[in-house]
């Protein structure tokens, strides 16, 4: 029974309960942006080359940007002769003129570093599976640790752990060694960028593949950067 004591008792907490103001309803969570779609899957030419003298890994996804796979494209340099390799240092794109040469193979390279970069023409006086990295003086200057490497020490031997990979051409001007190569050991995260000591790399995959396409003597133009100096040489 509800008693004028008890009613008066609870009077003062019912117009506290009047007066107080209602919880505040929780902020809604913010959106979270959407996944990121996968990356796509490798092709099946960047897979482990097992039947090598030295197994090369298969390129794992998401590391190299499709643009630089290797791709049949239209030839956007038509006025040379096929067979002649052009390499656009600025675009990380290496160009070889098919026999027909409207079109073209396409391979994504990476290129020299300011102050380590080289242009002009060249002719492909031979090329090497599995070459033996010889160190040239000037790159021993530079890095004394690589001594044990030089030509007078008989180099780097081949295998996964030499700088020129699974296959190099060698570039000589004017009947002269220039010292740059097109070789393979392109670490898939450097590939399209200028970050060597000038030679023009690529995976070991897209190496072997133009190590066999290339002609004797093929004349190889390496086109002038006009990108800002200020990249440095991973070696």
């Amino acid at each position: 029974m509800l008693t004028r004591r008890t009613f008066l008792a609870a009077a003062p907490a019912g117009a506290l309960a009047a007066c107080a103001r209602p919880a505040p309803e929780p902020a809604p969570l913010p959106e979270l942006p959407p996944a990121p779609p996968p990356p796509p899957p490798m092709p099946a030419r960047y897979g482990a080359v097992l039947d090598e003298p030295y197994p090369v890994p298969a390129v794992p996804a998401g590391v190299v940007p499709e643009e630089l796979w290797r791709q049949e494209v239209d030839n956007p340099f038509p006025n040379e002769a096929p067979g002649t390799v052009i390499v656009d240092p600025d675009a990380g794109f290496l160009h070889l003129v098919q026999d027909n040469p409207s079109r073209a193979w396409r391979y994504g390279a990476g290129v020299g570093a300011a102050g380590f970069d080289w242009d002009g023409e060249a002719v492909v006086q031979y090329g090497r599976e599995w070459p033996t990295w010889r160190v040239p003086q000037e790159m021993i200057e530079r890095r004394p640790e690589l001594e044990p490497y030089s030509v007078a020490n008989g180099g780097m031997p081949p295998g996964p752990e030499n700088p020129l990979g699974a296959r190099a051409l060698y570039l000589f001007k004017n009947g002269e060694d220039t010292l740059y190569r097109i070789h393979g050991a392109c670490e898939p995260e450097y590939l399209g960028k200028a970050v060597s000591s000038g030679c023009i790399r690529l995976l070991d995959q897209d190496a072997i593949d133009i190590y066999d396409r290339v002609p004797h003597h093929a004349k190889v133009i390496v086109l002038p950067s006009l990108k800002p100096e200020g990249l440095g040489a991973v070696y």
